[in-house]
């Protein structure tokens, strides 16, 4: 067999474990889904004819806010998703499956490569949990193209790639499973420091920076763009450029400890 098929074969393997897995311990991923899902709920239903206000500088209209406060709340899934791809990769370590693997002939980054496959496939769901709940609740995407549609779920699927190989990384360097949660714990908040909730022209200028300089707002801003119609600008490259600096450096900070543990 070779290498290439070997690799693949290995790897198709750990995705229906971690799969399985998933399916038989629900609960870490429903209670992180619950998260984006009842701040979708609290913010259209208690602030949202006041933030429709600031957004859209009219009278009181929820629905300009939900489509304002979706595509952040969808990037705030994929955050709140990987936070449980940190737990089971420090569960793997702690437990002893990982020096099990490394004693039989498999290949060897096909651990991560499942943890990685998984997780995507679990933000996509979760994803689209959540899309269909803020359809319930009135959003609507009627601008957006076909082709605009195929970008944004790229994006999507680029983003939750990026975040999930550096929760792998994170879960790799801690050393139990309460610390891999505390550790991607900023993946949950940095979304409510960009410009998921609210204009970054709106916040202090003192805080402006925080919101701009990080890998959510552009994202946000992008696929906002997508789904609305409006406009992007630069924001579509710089959420690129993020996606793909974060998946290679988790990539290589993964790999490295992997490695290093294995030694």
């Amino acid at each position: 067999m070779s290498s290439l098929s070997l690799a693949a074969r290995d790897s198709s393997t750990m995705l229906r474990r971690n799969l399985l897995h998933a399916r038989r311990y629900p609960s870490l991923t429903l209670n992180l889904l619950l998260t984006p899902i009842v701040l979708l709920l609290l913010f259209v239903y208690i602030f949202g004819d006041a933030m429709s206000s600031v957004i859209g500088g009219g009278g009181p209209d929820r629905s300009a806010y939900i489509a304002y406060v979706v595509p952040g709340l969808l990037l705030m899934t994929i955050g709140s998703t990987v936070v449980g791809t940190a737990v089971s990769v420090s569960n793997d370590m702690t437990e002893g499956i990982i020096a099990r693997f490394r004693t039989m002939a498999i290949h060897r980054p096909s651990v991560l490569i499942g943890h990685v496959l998984g997780s995507v496939l679990q933000s996509v769901m979760s994803v689209i949990l959540v899309g269909v709940v803020a359809v319930a609740i009135g959003f609507r995407s009627v601008d957006a193209t076909a082709l605009e549609w195929l970008a944004a779920f790229g994006l999507l699927v680029l983003f939750a790639t990026a975040l999930t190989w550096i929760a792998v990384g994170m879960g790799l360097v801690s050393p139990n499973a309460e610390a891999a949660s505390n550790n991607a714990m900023p993946l949950i908040l940095l979304p409510l420091l960009s410009s998921a909730f609210t204009p970054v022209g709106s916040m202090p200028g003192w805080f402006r920076p925080i919101a701009e300089y990080q890998p959510f707002t552009p994202a946000i801003e992008t696929l906002r763009g997508l789904l609305l119609g409006s406009e992007i600008g630069a924001d579509g490259w710089l959420a690129v450029a993020w996606c793909l600096g974060l998946a290679v450096l988790g990539y290589f900070w993964s790999a490295a400890k992997f490695d290093r543990d294995a030694a």
